[in-house]
């Protein structure tokens, strides 16, 4: 349940947190007019997120068997892409988001026409984004973890971030964000490694991927993937209580590659004066 509702949260706070930068400088600057034409955009990208998950679940439930499990594998291989992309995207991008987002409504609204579209657009794109990345991540989890918990660990964290990103806008609240992403980034890091890891298991039981077999460790004794705690492994680390080789290889060449690059310190430097991930508050 924690990786369905942290990565919902810190996908929910990107979304917020570019929104609200967005938002805040229409206001600060005079121009609230356009307000209503930014929350547009975010509904509308809320609706293609939610038909695009509703699409693809109704596609998986067509499949025969084997069909399932290379459909799932498939899923999970974007998902493991788009989570590896999300968290690089932000480390780089946190430096100067804010600054490039106010060019960007400047640019948009000096526009002799088009500024509606223009700004329609930002905000649409910025939430879809984040939509989409997560239905293809929630799509993956929850084919690993059927149940009631993980949609409603994921709803928690949306509402959580909703929450957030309203007082930090409204400036009622502050926190390390850079902190916050950072250590969050490693969590899905560790969460796409596990994904990997099962996606090699979807492979092996749709035929496809039939070597590196041997089962490495059995944990079925000791900590069975029906326990609770083995449950929650599960759900959060792609746990699997017989890895085989070929999920423990994946696994850590994975992190092996993304955790030293994730960690290495960035060359880029906030503006001066700049907080952690600046987001101005509503004057």
């Amino acid at each position: 349940m924690l990786a369905p509702f942290l990565i919902m949260l810190r996908e929910g706070l990107e979304a917020a947190l570019i929104v609200g930068i967005i938002a805040s400088y229409l206001h600060r600057t005079g121009r609230r007019a356009w307000l209503p034409v930014i929350w547009i955009g975010v509904l509308l990208a809320i609706a293609l997120s939610l038909f695009a998950g509703a699409a693809l679940l109704t596609l998986s439930g067509e499949f025969p068997q084997k069909a399932q499990e290379a459909f799932e594998a498939v899923v999970g291989l974007i998902a493991v892409g788009v989570l590896t992309w999300m968290v690089f995207w932000m480390r780089r991008a946190s430096v100067s988001m804010r600054d490039g987002l106010q060019g960007g409504v400047d640019r948009a609204l000096a526009a002799p026409t088009g500024a509606t579209w223009a700004l329609l657009g930002m905000a649409f794109f910025a939430t879809a984004r984040e939509g989409l990345e997560s239905v293809f991540f929630l799509l993956a989890i929850f084919q690993q973890s059927p149940g009631p918990m993980m949609p409603l660990a994921a709803l928690a964290g949306v509402a959580v971030s909703i929450l957030v990103g309203l007082l930090i806008y409204r400036g009622g609240v502050r926190i390390n964000l850079r902190l916050f992403f950072r250590w969050t980034g490693i969590l899905i890091l560790f969460v796409a490694a596990g994904l990997l890891a099962s996606v090699m298991r979807n492979l092996h039981e749709a035929g496809v991927w039939n070597h590196l077999q041997l089962v490495v460790v059995d944990l079925s004794a000791m900590l069975p993937t029906s326990s609770v705690f083995g449950t929650v492994l599960a759900g959060i680390l792609g746990y699997d209580d017989t890895p085989t080789v070929g999920e423990v290889l994946v696994w850590a060449a994975y992190l092996a590659v993304t955790l030293p690059l994730y960690l290495r310190p960035s060359n880029l430097r906030p503006p001066a004066m700049a907080r952690p991930l600046p987001v101005e508050a509503r004057s």
